[in-house]
């Protein structure tokens, strides 16, 4: 389990290091941030948090679903070898 911890805080560790700026925009929201940091305001920004969220929210399922998958198939596989 140690083993498990140390490799998904590795992962963690070297996805944190490569933190670029993005800027995945459709081109109307573009247009739309653009207007609002050139009048001072600061809604492009949070435009911008906003899409990252809804961009993480899948990959976190995704690993929630394997995770679980894993930990299910690796109980079967430690049955099977206790019976053997």
């Amino acid at each position: 389990m140690k083993r498990i911890v140390y490799i998904v805080m590795l992962v963690l560790l070297l996805a944190g290091s490569q933190i670029s700026p993005v800027s995945a925009q459709c081109s109307m929201c573009t247009v739309n941030a653009e207007q609002s940091v050139k009048n001072g305001n600061t809604q492009g920004k949070g435009l911008n948090s906003g899409i990252l969220y809804l961009l993480a929210i899948p990959y976190l399922m995704i690993t929630g679903v394997g995770v679980l998958w894993y930990l299910k198939y690796r109980k079967k596989t430690v049955r099977y070898a206790e019976n053997s």
